[in-house]
């Protein structure tokens, strides 16, 4: 049986995709970018630096890798041009074209460069099926207004995503409260805690919602939105009344905690239809 190499960001979806490979008896390998250390109890990484990824290949390759999952939140590591080596030199030319063209186009050039060393790339969905949830309310329950708000939401997320930002909007009153951009999801959660009260219009009208999305024709294999109990303990702060998502489109990490901890808030969690 071929190894699964994990390619490991921060968050929780990487622990995640441990606990499945080893639930199942599957042998795995967990990688890490130095700098992004996922820190998982009981798993030894692999390290490896951008600078030096075709040897990184070679050596995944020779472990006898066959197919690769990425998992997890990566910023853009710093370079240091002077680290690399003669081959993966050659392929900056292609990073560096692909990261002027954003962050999809970044990521699918990642991809095809995996998949000359004949790497399967899987999305993590693919490894824990578990994690993508089916279309219906999860906890609570929207309220028109909230309903509203998300069909709005879906709209910019979709604007958004066509033009390579985010995935992610709240909306709250059919206004436009944040967009998620670079920073990511947490930090528009947190200007809009911040701003909150000068933001709504009506202060006794809906709260809002945050709505997540993938972009338009993105590779689903890869960066798929998720959201976990830190997301949702950042709506709370926000004064949302929920969390809405595309179905089949989202990751739910830890969705038991997610589920029990949005009831005690009092917060709805929505898989809602494209």
């Amino acid at each position: 049986m071929s190894l699964t190499a994990i390619i490991a960001g921060q968050g929780a979806l990487p622990a995640h995709l441990v606990r499945s490979l080893q639930g199942r008896g599957d042998p795995f390998v967990l990688a890490e970018i130095e700098g992004f250390a996922a820190g998982i109890p009981g798993v030894d990484p692999i390290r490896f630096r951008v600078e030096r990824l075709a040897p990184f290949l070679d050596h995944l390759a020779g472990l006898g890798v066959g197919q690769v999952v990425f998992a997890g939140a990566i910023r853009r590591p710093r370079i240091e041009p002077e680290l690399f080596d003669a081959r993966t030199a050659t392929l900056v030319p292609r990073l560096l074209g692909a990261l002027q063209a954003g962050d999809d186009a970044l990521l699918r050039a990642v991809i095809a460069i995996f998949e000359e060393w004949d790497f399967t790339i899987v999305g993590a969905d693919t490894v824990a099926p578990d994690l993508v949830p089916l279309e219906g309310l999860l906890a609570g329950s929207p309220s028109e207004a909230d309903r509203a708000d998300a069909a709005r939401a879906a709209e910019i997320v979709a604007a958004l995503g066509a033009l390579d930002i985010g995935q992610g909007a709240v909306v709250a009153q059919g206004l436009c409260l944040g967009l998620e951009a670079l920073p990511g999801t947490d930090a528009l959660l947190s200007f809009v805690a911040e701003h909150a009260g000068a933001l709504r219009p009506d202060p006794r009208g809906a709260r809002g919602i945050l709505y997540k999305a993938p972009k338009p024709d993105q590779d689903r294999r890869i960066d798929l939105p998720a959201i976990g109990p830190d997301t949702l303990a950042g709506a709370h702060r926000a004064g949302l009344a929920g969390i809405a998502w595309e179905a089949g489109g989202l990751l739910v990490v830890d969705r038991a905690r997610l589920i029990a901890e949005a009831d005690r808030l009092g917060l709805f969690l929505w898989s809602r239809a494209p």
